[in-house]
């Protein structure tokens, strides 16, 4: 039994749900994969605060084309697609798909959507090997950390700095006295 028309309405309404919080989309191949090898896709990428949907082009089309954010994305809906919808760590989510995709090499990335550009395979893993949110937080906290050590030490040589210019006038002037 096919889909009712009021079924086919809710979908493309969850896919625009599901597209309004997504900072990027990737669309793969999943030809070949079993409902476990779905399964164990979905379970890898929640960590990370992503989903993969499996859907008809056709509905993910029709959510996406009065978005223009999104309307790229209709380029790759073909053949067999499920759809990756990236929220919060972007790198983290898509380094859980490269796992999968190692494990399992049967899915392809044909390519993604983001803040209105089509992205390629190439542009979707050079956003995989960005550093983490954490790791560049941790990047820029150290370097503040680095700074504010340095700006400490030289602050604390002033005072010594100018003890031992005024040890050294005075060591001067009772070298002049005995000469």
């Amino acid at each position: 039994m096919g889909r009712t028309l009021e079924n086919k309405r809710e979908i493309v309404a969850e896919l625009k749900e599901s597209l309004t919080d997504t900072q990027l989309t990737v669309v793969i191949d999943y030809k070949g994969l079993t409902v476990a090898e779905i399964t164990n896709l979905r379970k890898r990428l929640i960590p990370a605060g992503a989903e993969c949907k499996v859907t008809k082009n056709t509905l993910m089309r029709i959510a996406v084309q009065d978005d223009p954010n999104w309307q790229p994305i209709a380029d790759l809906c073909k053949e067999s697609s499920a759809f990756l919808f990236l929220r919060d760590d972007l790198g983290g989510a898509l380094k859980a798909y490269q796992e999968f995709q190692k494990a399992t090499k049967k899915t392809v990335i044909r390519g993604g959507a983001m803040e209105g550009r089509l992205l390629t395979e190439a542009d979707v893993k050079a956003i995989a090997d960005l550093p983490s949110k954490e790791q560049l937080m941790a990047q820029i906290a150290g370097a503040i950390n680095g700074v504010a050590t340095k700006l400490a030490v030289g602050i604390n040589e002033v005072p010594g700095s100018l003890a031992r210019a005024l040890q050294a006038v005075a060591d001067k002037d009772k070298q002049d006295e005995a000469a």
